[in-house]
């Protein structure tokens, strides 16, 4: 593991690190770790104050990002792994989406993304091997994501073969969850432009509930999650043809 995403697990277990102690731990110089945090902090996926580096505020999809970090990066690199350069692919919102889009930015060449979210198109802003379509519509500021009838309308001028996207909650009756209505909507008028739903996601979620339905089982090819999922919740899903793969 990089020292930045060792960097990543401790603040994200302790919520709160003194920078001195951090440099300690991982047994390298002051002006060291103060570097690897600058970076992180410029990413957004920690905050500084006061000699300690801290978890973003909880309601930000960057400390979402940074909660079971090391799975999410996991799981992003594995499926980072299935795309070849020059591809174009199709990503919505969500903390582990966003470590995908960031792992092809970094490895890949000639990568189109389209997305509705605003902040993955921040967040990748500074790679040069990646071209971002940014979808239009009604700005929702906490998800920093377009939602509305809009993404409904740009989406009609693309199709894809692989649309990834995370989820919110898992339900055996219901499929896979989303928690806001606007988001879920958008997922679903995406999903018309893509071939193939590939489902990124933490195993953690499949302990979660969600009211809403985002997408049924059988329009799902692939759920990318890290290997402590459940046994019986991995052969429900492969039960209805979806393969799955764990980091």
């Amino acid at each position: 593991m990089k020292r930045e995403d060792e960097i990543i697990t401790i603040v994200n277990e302790r919520k709160k690190v003194e920078v001195n102690e951090l440099a300690e731990m991982l047994e390298v110089s002051r002006v060291t770790i103060r570097k690897d945090l600058d970076k992180l902090v410029e990413r957004g996926i920690i905050i500084r104050q006061h000699g300690y580096a801290e978890v973003p505020n909880q309601n930000d999809l960057t400390f979402r990002m940074s909660t079971n970090y090391d799975r999410k990066l996991r799981i992003a690199r594995m499926a980072a792994k299935t795309i070849r350069s020059g591809e174009t692919i199709l990503i919505e919102s969500g903390s582990t989406c966003a470590l995908l889009a960031e792992e092809l930015a970094k490895t890949k060449r000639d990568i189109t993304i389209l997305t509705n979210s605003c902040f993955i198109a921040n967040y990748i802003r500074k790679y040069e091997g990646v071209k971002i379509v940014l979808l239009g519509g009604d700005y929702q500021k906490d998800s920093q994501v377009n939602v509305g009838p809009l993404v409904k309308e740009v989406m009609k001028n693309f199709f894809v073969e692989k649309f990834f996207i995370g989820i919110d909650g898992f339900d055996e009756e219901n499929g896979f969850t989303g928690s806001d209505i606007s988001r879920v909507s958008a997922v679903k008028d995406m999903a018309e432009g893509a071939k193939h739903i590939i489902v990124l996601t933490d195993s953690t979620k499949f302990d979660a509930r969600s009211m809403i339905s985002a997408v049924p089982f059988e329009r799902v090819s692939e759920v990318f999650t890290d290997n402590m999922i459940k046994e019986e919740t991995e052969y429900f899903l492969q039960n209805r043809g979806i393969l799955v793969y764990k980091a």
